[in-house]
């Protein structure tokens, strides 16, 4: 399946700030359904191809966390295994599950916002993430960081 990218002059707007916009909004769904606040966007061609957020109450499945529920739908829409030339935008860092499963989709990119000190897959000793993927951290954090404060603050 081809995807078709927007016009050049439609894409000036279509940055990183903006995608994470969008997995921020995913993640606001979460905390509304009262689930970790997590969201996640995978982009192909600057076209949103994937969205979702942590859906691991509703579903019973520990495993249904943003990033691999987003993979699952992005490999759906391409019917490819692979997600090579696709950015990952989650709002807090990979836990090192979904690390896992982004090494064995091949994404060329993870964009993250905040990061996870105590369960982020960066705790490990060495990178989990396969070799030809590159990393942004740190996009939108304050507001990536602040919705899980927010649920976590509920919650004590």
């Amino acid at each position: 399946m081809v995807i078709l990218a927007p016009r050049m002059e439609e894409t000036e707007f279509l940055n990183d700030d903006y995608f994470m916009r969008i997995a921020l909004s995913e993640a606001k769904i979460a905390f509304d359904e009262d689930e970790i606040p997590i969201g996640a966007v995978i982009v192909a061609n600057k076209t949103v191809i994937a969205k979702a957020h942590n859906m691991t109450q509703r579903l019973n499945d520990v495993t249904a966390h943003a990033e691999m529920l987003a993979f699952t739908a992005a490999s759906e829409y391409l019917q490819a295994k692979y997600l090579i030339d696709c950015t990952l935008y989650v709002t807090i860092e990979p836990c090192p599950m979904c690390a896992g499963a982004a090494y064995w989709t091949q994404v060329s990119r993870i964009v993250f916002g905040a990061p996870d000190i105590k369960r982020g897959y960066q705790t490990l000793q060495s990178s989990i993430l396969h070799p030809t993927t590159t990393i942004k951290k740190n996009v939108l954090t304050d507001e990536c960081s602040e919705l899980m404060k927010k649920y976590f603050k509920g919650k004590r």
